[in-house]
């Protein structure tokens, strides 16, 4: 008995290397992070702040919620999700019910903006008073958390933006950020008012080139009205802001201190590798990994650490690798066509890692081909 033990032990220990899975699946991630360690994370796993064309203040993919089905089919419940960018990472933990989030993004102005979120999330106990906190702007008379979110942003867009809220939340978001123990330094802080003062412009119509410097587009970029109001392919509507129990789940991830922002490059040596490190301590694998179209802007040098990266990650079968694919990129596809501008898509990592394991350059087109329109398939 003592030898097929064995003899079973050694095979799941090849069966680890071949595949980069975890040896242990139950995991030992804890229910919540203390604020000491949570700002540990966030300052030792962080790179120094790159180079980002645009400011990104919200989310342009009007198709992030098309691949939700077939993601949450694939994975396990429970698992850690990987994102970057904003508020679209609220709406993908919230859906796949994520134990635990990491938001990677090149600019550190996406991490303040998250923090940001982060206190806006404490400070407000439902989404009328995040909404009201978010966009300084006051709800006319008792708005029902009942209500669903079209009505509900139609209700503060009937008043205007209110500059004494404004000055009010925006104090009350450093105030619980220092609370805290997150020290941050004045160029931060400043920076808080500044993307605070945007949403604050903006209101429920931000868009992603509201006051940004990105290129003006042909096709209209969504705003949050429209991004909070998105749906699947059945009409289903999992943004984080659809209903009062996702906002609630979001909140709690945020209360436990749950989502750790992070300022990584995904071609860079650290901010990947430690969450890597961190969740094989702890014998997690990575259930979902939201890369959006971030192998747009890295070179082919670039491209082949970031997947190298990607395969050092625990991972499993289920696990899943979520883009956002735009359309000069799509000659591989050839389900693609020609009225289709860009779509969200998904693949297995696994797959991906077996890429990587072949040994050979890996070319983004390449990469591509094998993907599947999420639309007509569970998962490929």
């Amino acid at each position: 008995m003592t030898r097929i033990v064995s003899i079973a032990f050694a095979l799941l220990i090849l069966t680890t290397l071949l595949t980069g899975t975890p040896l242990f699946q139950a995991g030992t991630l804890p229910a919540q992070l203390t604020d000491a360690e949570f700002w540990r994370l966030v300052t030792e796993f962080s790179e120094p702040s790159g180079e980002y064309a645009y400011q990104n203040f919200v989310s342009n993919e009007n198709t992030l919620q098309r691949i939700i089905p077939p993601t949450k089919r694939a994975i396990k419940p429970g698992g850690v999700f990987i994102g970057v960018g904003p508020e679209q990472n609220f709406t993908y933990a919230s859906a796949l019910q994520s134990k635990m989030a990491f938001v990677v993004d090149i600019r550190r102005q996406n991490m303040i903006v998250h923090l940001m979120y982060k206190a806006l999330f404490e400070m407000s106990a439902t989404r009328t008073e995040f909404m009201m906190n978010l966009f300084s702007r006051r709800p006319p008379g008792i708005v029902s958390d009942r209500m669903n979110i079209a009505q509900a942003f139609d209700a503060f867009q009937r008043n205007p933006a209110d500059p004494v809220l404004q000055a009010r939340s925006v104090a009350a978001i450093k105030a619980t950020l220092a609370r805290h123990g997150f020290t941050l330094p004045p160029e931060d802080l400043a920076r808080i008012d500044y993307i605070h003062e945007v949403f604050y412009k903006g209101g429920p119509n931000i868009a992603y080139d509201f006051m940004s410097e990105s290129p003006p587009s042909t096709i209209p970029y969504p705003t949050y009205l429209v991004l909070m109001n998105g749906t699947d392919a059945t009409g289903q509507n999992w943004s984080f802001l659809a209903t009062e129990d996702n906002y609630k789940f979001v909140r709690e991830m945020q209360r436990r201190n749950m989502i750790v922002p992070l300022v990584g490059d995904f071609a860079g040596p650290k901010a990947l590798r430690s969450i890597a490190d961190y969740l094989k301590a702890h014998n997690t694998n990575v259930a979902a990994f939201y890369i959006s179209n971030v192998e747009l802007y890295l070179n082919p040098q670039q491209l082949q650490t970031f997947y190298a990266s990607i395969a050092a990650l625990p991972y499993d079968g289920s696990s899943i690798l979520m883009r956002f694919v735009n359309q000069p990129n799509n000659a591989a596809m050839s389900w693609w066509i020609p009225s289709m501008s860009h779509q969200s898509v998904v693949s297995r990592i696994s797959d991906l890692v077996n890429q990587v394991k072949a040994g050979k350059p890996l070319a983004y087109p390449a990469i591509l081909a094998p993907i599947k329109d999420p639309a007509t398939i569970d998962v490929p």
